[in-house]
């Protein structure tokens, strides 16, 4: 029974230390500080960009402001329709008052006013939003370096180490190796996540400002 403990004793003490995260992402080295770095700067675009497309898409589903403008010019109240669309801080809002501002003028030279407004909007609406998308692709391919410079360790430690070879001697260079291809991947993989939902979401900004640009145009003609 003694001899039965001793081999338990022994087996528990032989066996493998499984590493936390924290022990994995040091075993990669400066290459995932790098990728750590990088993603931490993309989460911090994706939530900068996100609370402000969800702003634009509130100010984008006003159907008040609508409403709003509609009995205004309806009424022959350009001016206050004017103002009203002035202060609305909101893409929607400084794109008809680009049209406004056009009043007198062919209604397609209004049209292209405010199709290049939108635009404008668009632009800025797309800031560092492409960052993320870089993010994406840098991160497997630092991963990929953090690969490549762990196994020239690996190479390196067996042919110092001579004919004194063991599984110790390479295990520092493969670990970092993979441990870099992982956090790579994962650093990919969260970032083009990321990008495509701040893309859809742009193009659902895009989408309502046509529309309530169409919606403008066809008011200008009721009146008449």
């Amino acid at each position: 029974m003694n001899s039965l403990f001793i081999l338990l004793d022994s087996a528990a003490a032989e066996a493998p230390k499984s590493l936390s995260l924290w022990e994995m992402a040091v075993n990669g080295g400066w290459i995932m500080i790098v990728l750590g770095v990088l993603l931490i700067g993309a989460v911090y675009i994706f939530i900068e960009r996100y609370l402000t497309l969800s702003n634009a898409l509130k100010g984008n589903d006003d159907s008040i402001f609508m409403d709003t403008i509609r009995q205004h010019v309806h009424e022959g109240n350009l001016d206050e329709a004017r103002n009203l669309a002035k202060q609305t801080n909101s893409p929607l809002g400084r794109m008809i008052s680009k049209g406004f501002s056009r009043l007198g003028r062919p209604l397609p030279d209004i049209q292209a006013a405010i199709e290049g407004e939108g635009k404008l909007e668009v632009a800025n609406l797309e800031k560092r939003v492409s960052l993320v998308a870089t993010v994406a692709s840098l991160g497997p391919m630092i991963g990929f370096l953090g690969t490549v410079t762990g196994m020239i360790t690996a190479f390196q430690d067996m042919q110092n180490a001579g004919t004194n070879i063991s599984i110790q001697t390479l295990s520092g260079g493969i670990s970092t190796a993979m441990v870099t291809t992982v956090g790579g991947l994962i650093v990919g993989i969260i970032c083009y996540f990321l990008y495509n939902l701040l893309v859809s979401r742009i193009n659902k900004v895009v989408f309502d400002l046509e529309v309530r640009a169409n919606e403008f145009m066809d008011l200008l003609h009721e009146p008449a």
